[in-house]
């Protein structure tokens, strides 16, 4: 059982964040934003796939601009990625933005960010800190000191400047292409602020390369009971980084959005096609969102029982299968049918 760090809690839109409100999966859009239908569906599908909060660039006035008719319609709430520019930031808030996440310390002049900042405490909007290892501001990237400790700093002096105007409703992430960096930045924070975490390791690849960054550093994390919200970020479609998020928080207990899927690695007892099948079936039920177990097993001789704690699975033979539930065979079924019998046999178990 994970103890999660206690934190303070802050709304995105009606999506709570920090205290005792569930992890909540993020992700990024990559469309253009002034492209309205195209931001607007690529938001309908990161949704579908269980999306809670997703972020937008907002790049310059027209982008601002599109974010009233993306924000009237979107499913779930949105956050105005913005980079040194106030106004772009108050526009958004005028156009329905959930949430900012803007570095108050990079937009200008104090008045600026004190025009922000009270924009936002009017609206409700909440404001992410984001701390990126790569693009520090040159008082703290020439200090002698460990790459995590110079991120920190940063992130103090941000939060510094909302909370010297009253302030408080902030989260903070801090993300480096680098694991142990970013672990390190995290649970040094962790120690220091009670406002709630983003947890991401930025840049971390294509599909492959950038699962297993952030499956080790966001996992390492979460373990230790730091974050409340996380993205996993992929070169690959934002579809991808969802799924990889709730699997990740499936896999430490900490959200149980969809089945939990396991099969066993192929051996010279395999007598099927062990890796198709279990892409299949992973495929097949990937949106079916019960609390159940389901495996898929490369022999009948040992298969049922190492998965005897999986609620439904599936030991392959030679052109045909066995369907088994908590370990007991229920029944024997050809090759080409072992898909269709198993859903069939889940839908008639739970309606």
């Amino acid at each position: 059982m994970i103890n999660r760090r206690k934190t303070k809690q802050i709304s995105v839109g009606n999506v709570k964040i920090g205290g005792d409100a569930p992890i909540s999966v993020q992700s990024m859009c990559n469309t253009d934003t002034r492209d309205i239908a195209k931001t607007l569906d690529q938001i309908g599908e990161l949704a579908s796939a269980g999306c809670e909060i997703a972020r937008l660039a907002v790049l310059n006035k027209d982008a601002a601009e599109a974010i009233k008719d993306i924000a009237a319609k979107s499913p779930i709430p949105l956050v105005a990625d913005i980079h040194f520019d106030y106004r772009l930031a108050l526009k958004c808030i005028e156009n329905g933005i959930n949430a900012l996440r803007i570095n108050p310390g990079n937009i200008g002049r104090k008045e600026h960010t004190v025009k922000v900042v009270q924009e936002a405490k009017a609206h409700n909007i909440p404001i992410r800190i984001g701390i990126n290892a790569g693009s520090l501001e040159k008082e703290f990237a020439e200090l002698d000191l460990p790459l995590s400790e110079k991120m920190i700093k940063s992130a103090l002096r941000h939060i510094e400047i909302l909370e010297d105007l009253n302030f408080y409703d902030i989260k903070l992430s801090l993300k480096s292409s680098d694991v142990p960096t970013t672990i390190e930045a995290y649970q040094k924070v962790s120690k220091i602020i009670d406002y709630p975490l983003h947890l991401g390791v930025t840049e971390a690849g294509t599909l492959k390369s950038g699962l297993i960054k952030s499956s080790v550093g966001l996992g390492t994390l979460l373990s230790q009971g730091i974050g409340d919200t996380i993205r996993v970020s992929l070169t690959e479609n934002p579809v991808e980084e969802v799924e990889a998020g709730f699997g990740i928080l499936k896999a430490l207990n900490l959200r149980k959005k969809g089945i939990n899927f396991i099969s066993c690695p192929t051996c010279g007892r395999t007598q099927i096609d062990l890796i198709g099948l279990a892409k299949k079936v992973e495929e097949k039920f990937k949106n079916l969102d019960l609390p159940i177990t389901i495996a898929v097993m490369g022999c009948p001789v040992n298969g049922p029982g190492e998965a005897k704690h999986a609620d439904f699975g599936i030991a392959g033979a030679i052109g045909e299968g066995y369907i088994f539930k908590k370990g007991e065979i229920i029944a024997r079924v050809k090759e080409t049918d072992l898909i269709n019998s198993l859903e069939k046999i889940i839908m008639e178990t739970y309606g």
